[in-house]
C-alpha cells in the first residue's frame, strides 16, 4: 500500500523543528499498511506528577496517524490532514520509551481511519488511539 521508496530514514530526516522533533518522537519501522515509532518519557514528555502527559500519548498518535494517511496517498494530488482524534489512557509510564504503531483501518477516497496503539519497553498498552483523516484534493 506504502511507496516503498520511502524510508525510516526519510522519515526521521525530514521532521526537523516541529512538535514530533522537540518531543523526540523517531520513526522505527514502516511495513505494508503501518508505521511505527518511539517517543521518550523525559521532562519533555512527562506531567508534573512524573508519569508521562496524555497529550504527549496524543502527539505520537496523530504524528503516526497524519504519517500512516500521507504514505498512504499520493501528496501531488491530495493532502491529508487530521478531523478527529480520540485516546484512552490505559496504564502510566515513568521512564524509558513508549512505542506507538498507526495501522490502517480504512483508505478512502475521502477519508481516512488509523488506529494507534502505544506500549510501554515492556509491551503493555498504554494508549489506545483513532485518527481519522480528511484526504482534501489541492487546489
Amino acid at each position: 500500500m506504502f511507496n516503498p521508496a520511502i524510508t525510516v530514514e526519510m522519515l526521521n530526516g525530514q521532521a526537523k523543528a516541529n512538535m514530533p522533533t522537540f518531543l523526540g518522537i523517531e520513526f522505527t519501522e514502516i511495513g505494508d499498511n503501518y508505521v511505527c515509532a518511539k517517543m521518550p518519557v523525559d521532562e519533555r514528555t512527562r506531567q508534573p506528577f512524573g508519569i508521562l502527559h496524555g497529550g504527549a500519548s496524543v502527539v505520537l498518535a496523530e504524528t503516526l496517524g497524519s504519517t500512516g494517511a500521507w504514505l498512504a496517498s499520493d501528496p501531488t494530488q491530495v493532502r491529508c490532514v487530521g478531523l478527529e482524534i480520540n485516546a484512552n489512557h490505559i496504564s502510566s509510564v515513568k521512564e524509558g520509551f513508549v512505542w506507538g504503531k498507526a495501522t490502517a483501518v480504512h483508505v478512502g477516497r475521502a477519508t481516512q481511519v488509523w488506529e494507534i496503539r502505544i506500549t510501554d519497553d515492556n509491551g503493555k498498552l498504554v494508549c489506545i488511539s483513532r485518527i481519522t483523516m480528511a484526504v482534501v484534493p489541492h487546489k
